[in-house]
């Protein structure tokens, strides 16, 4: 298979459907594209019903080009990670992987313009976050929640505000930011160092206001990561959790018992923000992003220190420092709701605690003047208690 023909197929696959996020490639299936949160089919001239383990295994290689490093990676790990360049058109993530002795691909498209923080109507907070001098902020959420997207306006944001030396960690480099405002190194996982912890290390050296790590993968590059915090940088990184208290307890996770003190004691010093993402499907198709944020304060810093306890759980405490720029998730989707961007089914499957979105529903019902129970026809019954008195119970 030719450059010309995977490139083909590429663009084919790009023009088939709007809002295309994903281009998926699984032996026994189709072409298929990631269209508004959803696999759908791709149509090809000649047509391709089954993808054969070849045929995947070839484009894979392709995809690839001859790359040594990643063709070792993939064949004694089992999957690899690079970027392809659709000339002129798109750029792309690729993740190539094994499963049942074949290959499958999955290219996640990057966006050719970096958005801004107004683009993407992100809450307030972000902006507040690009003050931080030191700490760190961490942004997380499960795969294909829009991290890397937020994470490249904020980059964007210092990037045309302030004059510093911004270090990037990245596997593999997503959005290139231009030399603006701020001086940007931009570092690849595999071409530029070997991993995320060596990488870090090396950064601390090349004098950097901010470093951004793609990913806190283990306990060691999140030990280097609160070093280099606590030294003054401001390093800003992700992680697969789903909401702030599972966070602080991820990390707390990767170090010993006994330092569990010790790490919690310089997690309450260091975290600045931690933001938590979902992407909700929106009326009228597309998706709207919901946000969990929580800031730093007496009371975090207090319950990072000594864990949750009754009444003093990460949720309300973001519950109530809403004024502050904080919010949690159930906030952040009534104002969805509100704002008619979801619908009700969509606010309480993505409900971090059901009763009080169905408590925020019913309150906007009132107030729009709709109903707020399917029970209808309810009366009292006034011969209830002539009845009983009639028979006697209630005779005294």
């Amino acid at each position: 298979m030719r450059q010309q023909q995977i490139d083909h197929i590429l663009t084919s696959m790009l023009k088939s459907h709007d809002n295309v996020s994903d281009l998926n490639m699984t032996v026994d299936k189709p072409f298929q594209v990631e269209s508004s949160g959803q696999l759908v089919p791709v149509p090809l001239n000649p047509p391709i019903e089954r993808l054969t383990p070849f045929q995947n295994e070839i484009f894979a290689l392709n995809l690839i080009g001859g790359d040594r490093r990643l063709t070792q990676t993939l064949l004694t790990e089992g999957s690899c990670d690079s970027s392809y360049q659709l000339a002129g058109k798109a750029r792309f993530r690729v993740n190539i992987f094994s499963q049942k002795g074949c290959y499958s691909i999955v290219m996640r498209q990057l966006a050719t313009r970096i958005p801004t923080i107004e683009d993407l109507n992100l809450p307030p907070a972000f902006s507040k976050m690009t003050g931080e001098k030191n700490g760190i902020i961490l942004v997380t959420g499960a795969t294909g929640s829009g991290k890397t997207t937020s994470l490249a306006a904020f980059l964007n944001e210092i990037n045309e505000t302030k004059s510093v030396h911004v270090v990037t960690l990245e596997d593999p480099v997503e959005y290139v930011h231009s030399q603006k405002k701020a001086t940007f190194n931009q570092r690849e996982l595999g071409a530029d160092f070997d991993a995320f912890a060596s990488g870090l290390r090396a950064a601390l050296r090349q004098a950097p206001k901010v470093v951004l790590v793609g990913e806190m993968r283990d306990r060691e590059t999140v030990e280097i990561g609160l070093s280099a915090a606590e030294t003054g940088h401001l390093v800003v990184s992700t992680l697969h959790t789903v909401d702030a208290g599972q966070t602080i307890n991820r990390i707390v996770g990767m170090f010993d018992q006994e330092e569990e003190k010790q790490i919690r004691i310089r997690l309450a010093d260091t975290v600045r923000w931690i933001v938590c993402q979902r992407l909700l499907p929106k009326v009228g198709g597309g998706r709207v992003a919901a946000f969990e944020i929580m800031g730093s304060n007496l009371r975090v810093k207090d319950t990072i220190l000594h864990g949750e306890s009754e009444g003093k759980t990460y949720y309300e405490i973001i519950e109530g420092s809403q004024p502050f720029g904080m919010m949690t998730f159930d906030q952040c989707i009534t104002d969805h709701y509100k704002n008619d961007l979801i619908t009700e089914e969509t606010a309480m499957g993505y409900a971090s605690r059901k009763a009080i979105i169905g408590r925020a529903i019913d309150t906007i019902k009132s107030e729009r003047g709709e109903k707020t129970t399917s029970i209808e026809d309810l009366a009292i019954d006034d011969e209830y208690g002539k009845e009983q008195g009639e028979r006697g119970f209630f005779k005294e």
